[in-house]
């Protein structure tokens, strides 16, 4: 088996060749046919987050994440063998050679939090391609049968994302859902901003004003059917905001989240708006802190979704026949610069491996 390692923060990926590891309990060893490259790999590469304000910067290994790690969270693969422990109840309709979409944000499996259906949110993280090892490989074993979702005929590489962008924005755009009626703002226009159209659209949305600094993603954002598109970098963005919305402001997903982009979205919202925050850019609050309650505006945050929302975006891209975002696809061996392009800002939409 090969895969493609973190083998030192900051350092080029590793090639690794391995023996292929066979499923275990009720492991699932599933054949890598897509890997998408998402911009939280740059964190796990990077080892850490800016956390602003002359902070000491949040350490990914203080947190757990141990080297060496294979990377990769938005994986599809073909099922080559069920372990010993996986009953026919457990594959529900999957079967060997079927081919899934891996769900990665893995929990304890145990705590009242993973039992409610929430492992996403549990204090215990096991998520692939993070905690443990994930799809920038050949092969790669997946804990149990209920974390791969069938794809009925989806091409693998452009649902990849749906993974980590898809659930992602599907998750933070149901935290805003009551607001569909009027224009919402998104900030940015990458891979997750782009997934966000689309997903608004199908979900009923009014349609989305969206705010990039980078000319080329915001004409990705036009064609791909934003309402407006404002430069954040603008002395006047927060007027154009207003003007282009046409009536008050009352929801921002945030999927970049460094003080100019959280600042700009509370600035937007009207009284009793709601901005959520995806992003991990970095930095410190930026608010006057007596404006929330003035204002009485909701900041929360959306960490990915829970395999409950994977599923349901996997039936409304069927349903809906959602257009996929742009991917460029490149071989497992350009891994490394796949990251190099995703941090210099070079891509639009998302990078997919493929093996």
């Amino acid at each position: 088996m090969r895969s493609f390692q973190v083998a030192d923060f900051h350092a080029p990926l590793k090639e690794v060749e391995q023996p292929t590891p066979q499923p275990s309990g009720t492991q699932v060893l599933i054949k890598v046919k897509a890997a998408g490259v998402c911009h939280s790999d740059l964190h796990i590469w990077e080892g850490g987050y800016d956390l602003g304000h002359g902070r000491k910067p949040l350490s990914l290994k203080d947190r757990g994440v141990s080297l060496p790690r294979t990377m990769g969270h938005e994986t599809v693969g073909e099922i080559v063998a069920f372990g010993p422990d996986v009953k026919e109840a457990d594959k529900g309709d999957l079967k060997v050679g079927d081919v899934a979409l891996v769900y990665p944000w893995l929990g304890c499996g145990q705590c009242t939090t993973c039992v409610a259906g929430d492992e996403n949110m549990c204090l215990r993280p096991q998520s692939l391609g993070v905690y443990c090892d994930g799809g920038y490989a050949d092969h790669m074993t997946v804990r149990h049968p209920k974390y791969l979702l069938n794809l009925k005929g989806l091409d693998p590489v452009t649902t990849a994302p749906y993974a980590c962008s898809g659930v992602t924005t599907y998750s933070a755009l149901k935290k805003v859902e009551k607001d569909f009626d009027t224009p919402i703002v998104i900030f940015g226009a990458g891979g997750l901003g782009l997934m966000a159209l689309s997903l608004l659209k199908a979900m009923g949305g009014k349609g989305a004003i969206v705010v990039d600094i980078d000319a080329r993603k915001r004409d990705a954002a036009e064609k791909a059917g934003a309402l407006a598109t404002v430069d954040g970098s603008a002395p006047d963005a927060l007027e154009q905001l207003t003007k282009k919305a046409g009536e008050p402001i009352r929801a921002v997903i945030d999927l970049v989240g460094n003080a100019a982009t959280t600042q700009l979205g509370f600035d937007c919202l009207t009284k009793g708006g709601k901005l959520v925050i995806v992003g991990l850019f970095g930095g410190g609050a930026p608010w006057a802190l007596p404006l929330i309650p003035i204002k009485a505006i909701t900041i929360q945050g959306s960490y990915v979704g829970n395999l409950r929302e994977t599923q349901e975006l996997l039936d409304l891209v069927r349903a809906k026949k959602i257009p996929p975002i742009p991917v460029t696809t490149l071989p497992l061996a350009k891994a490394n610069d796949a990251l190099v392009d995703l941090q210099k800002g070079r891509l639009v939409g998302r990078a997919v491996l493929v093996p």
